[in-house]
């Protein structure tokens, strides 16, 4: 075969010249035609969505899916090429939302959902022509005459009947858990979407380490003693000024604490010390290795030992109580006669909590059940109940809202208001936990960051008024690793939501170890992000809190007792 020889390089009219080539020889048809009755290889593109603009990433991933597929044509196997249109799901609602002027909460009032679902099929396909244009442009191979579509009834039927086997099995259940939730999206997500590139960056967030006075009774009497080591360096200190310091980088959730959580086999030790910010004596407890990260440098307070220490362990079996740090709410429980009653005595107590290290902070964890999959499992393990609002409703809600702020009186139960809001939480109702929610910084569907990121928090106004109160040791910026939602670039919350899940874990042995047989090129991969992925799995929350996607083929009584 002879080959043209180019004395010049013009790719633009190079890639023009091979595209007509290809046109008069009908090439990719042929590639696929002339392999009839030959071992097939079946390619489906993870489709595309058609109603945003295609970049120079598309172009990257689809010339190594086209790499693979000419490869395995000269290979000589009948390769199908099979195209699809991604046409459900939040870029999709989003972008309806934005062209509208609405928000999700509009949706079923100013707007119905089959007029908002309408808009969305319409909307789904808006650069259809571009897609077309840049695939054949590229020279990507891709039968796009007979694409899948994710919104046809084909589709979602064929999702329907994978789902029954899932459910058949075992696989499908419903679970209250704490997932990753986007205030800005409305919905929770999986742990696959905060896998995306830069979903998690760093951000300079107000942080406290804050104190909590320890109760004394019979329980905590040991750490009342006189220390052997104490000395009159300093001025004397009240016993009944005893705390525990718990380092937190989101201060809105301290007003939802109730427990405190210490690492078993850490060792803790009482100092005496002068506090930061009042001047006054009192003695604080924190683990021992990080004695340095708060004292002894030029500006931290002065301290002196007292020779009392405890492993994580011993000071969770004494049971030791310590006084709520911000009083707001009393934390309540459902009765048998299905109303609700104060758990406060059950609530504000040392445990043990297997994740607990001395890598940051003081190696004492605040936890609020509501806003953390470990605390909730540490919490639910020592019988420490969550701290809920009562919505009008007679639902129990964490303190935040869906939407991401604290909860307004007038949307609670008002028994529960009168009897278990105390009147300093009127002050913080309404306000956004971060600024990033906040309307005033999103107008016009777009998100003034430099203004949010220069305006107050609530971080920051919780932790003044702990300092107010005497009960931050220290508040500070901080630099640290946070996720955002893929789709609104807005940080997330943990929240407890109520969502179907495929129980991927049931399986997590078997995917490794057929993992371990796939020839993984680079072998780091295998090993590297996916084998990690694995070894970490949780199970898939599958449901999305949305309108336009593949309804969930699944029918329930009130109580669950019958599933179809």
């Amino acid at each position: 075969m002879k080959f043209k020889e180019y004395k010049g390089l013009d790719l633009a009219a190079t890639a023009d010249e091979v595209l007509k080539q290809w046109d008069a020889h009908d090439t990719f048809r042929k590639s696929i035609t002339t392999r009839e009755g030959h071992p097939s290889f079946v390619f489906y593109e993870g489709p595309p969505s058609a109603n945003g603009l295609p970049g120079i990433h598309h172009v990257m991933a689809r010339t190594i899916k086209d790499v693979i597929c000419r490869y395995r044509t000269q290979r000589g196997f009948l390769v199908h090429r099979k195209a699809g249109w991604d046409t459900h799901g939040l870029p999709v609602e989003l972008g309806v939302e934005k062209k509208l002027g609405i928000t999700k909460e509009d949706i079923g009032r100013t707007i119905s959902i089959e007029e908002y679902n309408r808009t969305c099929r319409e909307a789904v396909m808006e650069f259809t022509g571009v897609w077309e244009d840049l695939t054949r442009r590229m020279g990507y191979w891709v039968n796009m005459e007979d694409p899948y579509v994710t919104y046809d009834n084909k589709y979602i039927e064929t999702l329907w009947w994978l789902l029954r086997q899932l459910y058949d099995k075992g696989l499908l259940y419903k679970g209250y858990t704490i997932q990753p939730y986007s205030p800005a999206a409305g919905t929770g997500l999986s742990t696959h979407e905060l896998n995306q590139p830069g979903c998690y960056r760093d951000v300079k967030d107000t942080t406290c380490t804050a104190q909590f006075r320890v109760v004394r009774d019979a329980r905590s009497e040991a750490l009342f003693a006189a220390g052997p080591a104490e000395s009159d360096a300093l001025p004397a200190a009240d016993p009944a000024d005893t705390f525990f310091l718990a380092w937190t980088t989101t201060p809105w959730t301290l007003p939802s604490n109730t427990a405190l959580a210490v690492g078993p086999a850490i060792r803790y030790v009482k100092l005496k010390c002068l506090n930061p910010y009042t001047q006054q004596p009192q003695y604080v407890i924190l683990a021992e290795n990080l004695v340095n990260s708060y004292f002894g440098g030029k500006k931290d307070p002065a301290y002196e030992p007292t020779g009392l220490a405890w492993t994580g362990r011993e000071l969770a079996d004494m049971g030791i109580r310590y006084e709520q740090l911000l009083p707001w709410v009393k934390p309540v429980e459902g009765d048998d006669a299905g109303g609700w009653h104060d758990a406060s005595q059950q609530a504000f107590r040392v445990i043990a909590g297997d994740y607990v290290t001395t890598e940051d902070g003081t190696g004492i964890v605040h936890i609020a059940p509501t806003f953390g999959a470990d605390d909730a499992r540490v919490a639910r393990a020592a019988g420490i109940p969550s701290l809920f609002m009562i919505n009008r409703k007679g639902e129990t809600r964490p303190m935040v809202d869906l939407t991401g702020k604290f909860y307004l009186t007038e949307e609670l139960d008002e028994g529960f208001v009168r009897e278990c809001v105390a009147p300093e939480y009127a002050e913080y109702a309404g306000r956004w936990v971060k600024n990033a929610y906040d309307p005033q910084f999103n107008a016009d569907g777009k998100y003034d960051e430099q203004a949010a990121a220069a305006a107050e928090t609530l971080d920051l106004y919780i932790s003044l008024r702990l300092k107010g109160e005497g009960k931050a040791f220290r508040i500070e910026k901080h630099v640290h690793n946070y996720p955002h939602c893929w789709r609104t670039d807005k940080p997330v919350l943990y929240y407890p939501l109520d969502s179907w899940f495929i129980r991927t874990t049931a399986l997590k042995e078997r995917m490794i170890e057929l993992n371990g047989t796939i020839r993984w090129k680079p072998e780091s991969t295998g090993t590297g992000r996916f084998g990690k992925w694995l070894e970490n799995l949780n199970d898939w929350n599958l449901s999305r809190s949305r309108f336009w996607g593949t309804p969930l083929p699944i029918w329930a009584t009130e109580d669950r007792s019958e599933l179809k």
